[in-house]
């Protein structure tokens, strides 16, 4: 059988604006990223099926026999065994909610009306449906990523200068590096990837992970449920928060309870609040609605999607969403909406899109990426879909 991860539409309108720039596979949760977990359960590659203007850089390759898998939800052994069991024509769902389908060649408009025969699932079943589940399940994420990655192999040996505090383990991958570090490990393991850099006076507490090429600054304190996607600079105070990757927030200043997308910068002293003063439920911008929505937690910091930055001494109000390609200054409080493409403050105005993809340009090749013309491309078109979906600001 052929696996493509589909999105399932009001679910990609839902995790906005992280999935301006990618599809729901593609975004991180503890260790690895939803394609990678099921690729790894499936013991399979796997394709995407997400909307026309993501498929140059996120293509889907079809067979006569495909199973259709909803990228939003987080494998187990008893959903594997239960997909393997379905017959062409067939779709395994949890009630209403579609999990899996078998079936000849369907476009992404097909897959999310698909009629065909419903199989019950009456298993357990974990899902990302909202923003804040990406903070919220990283530390149970990175746990579970962790057995998985580690299993079999044996780690690089950490140096005599750094302590260990726990009865999780440090796993260290090739070509990591680590000074005089402590790592508290009682809670959860630590896992540090290829060629990371931990620096001299970082407190890390586990779960945590730091994928390839990242580095943990001078006198970093990172509590768990924290991911460093590649090539990520972190130092200052983090907790709880989901770095994609290739960003940085080097010096120091207060992180919490976020997810922070790729080729972000947060300048020296951004400060985010998580926490109301009057201890409430925290209210976060819903892309669906237009307005804002209640989301259950006390605890909600920073939503900041790909290619944003902040200025230097920059506050971000509890729940604070900001959008793709926005770069936000100035000494007040930040609106707890900031959207795409937009530059300033309280008043802020429009981010021309030749000026952001000049500044892309220059990112992407400090790390030796290219802005080739699947990221321009990609970079209008989501321009074009914010003009219809943030109309208005």
């Amino acid at each position: 059988m052929n696996f493509i991860l589909f999105d399932q539409n009001s679910l990609k309108e839902n995790l906005l604006p992280l999935t301006y720039f990618r599809p729901i596979p593609a975004i991180r949760c503890g260790i690895l990223t939803l394609q990678e977990k099921w690729e790894s359960f499936l013991n399979s590659p796997t394709s995407i099926l997400s909307e026309t203007y993501l498929q140059e850089k996120f293509p889907v390759l079809y067979q006569t026999d495909n199973v259709y898998i909803n990228s939003a939800v987080f494998p187990s052994r008893e959903l594997v065994r239960a997909i393997d069991t379905l017959l062409p024509g067939e779709i395994l769902s949890k009630g209403n909610f579609p999990i899996a389908i078998r079936s000849g060649k369907l476009n992404w408009e097909a897959v999310q009306n698909f009629a065909g025969k419903k199989k019950l699932y009456d298993g357990n079943l974990q899902t990302l449906t909202h923003l804040t589940d990406i903070f919220r399940l990283n530390g149970q994420q990175i746990k579970q990523d962790f057995e998985r990655l580690t299993y079999g192999k044996e780690s690089r040996k950490l140096p005599e200068t750094a302590i260990i505090i726990g009865d999780y383990p440090v796993f260290l991958e090739e070509g990591a590096q680590v000074e005089s570090a402590i790592f508290y490990t009682g809670d959860g393991p630590v896992y540090i990837g290829k060629n990371v850099k931990i620096l001299a006076g970082s407190l890390i507490r586990g779960p945590f992970a730091a994928l390839e090429g990242s580095v943990v600054k001078m006198g970093a304190k990172i509590y768990g449920g924290t991911t460093l996607g590649p090539n990520t600079k972190a130092g200052g105070e983090i907790k709880d928060t989901v770095f994609f990757g290739n960003a940085n927030k080097g010096h120091d200043g207060y992180l919490g309870d976020s997810v922070i997308g790729e080729w972000c910068n947060l300048g020296a002293d951004t400060n985010n609040s998580n926490l109301k003063n009057n201890y409430s439920n925290v209210k976060l911008w819903h892309y669906p609605t237009g307005d804002f929505a209640d989301t259950g937690l006390q605890f909600c910091g920073l939503i900041m999607g790909d290619h944003s930055k902040s200025g230097i001494a920059t506050m971000f109000n509890t729940g604070t969403v900001v959008g793709v390609n926005s770069n936000v200054f100035g000494g007040d409080y930040q609106p707890k909406f900031f959207p795409s493409f937009k530059w300033g403050g309280q008043n802020y105005v429009d981010y021309r899109l030749d000026k952001a993809q000049q500044v892309a340009e220059a990112v992407m090749k400090r790390r030796q990426k290219d802005f080739d013309s699947i990221e321009q491309n990609l970079f209008k078109a989501v321009y074009n879909l914010i003009k219809e979906k943030e109309a208005g600001f």
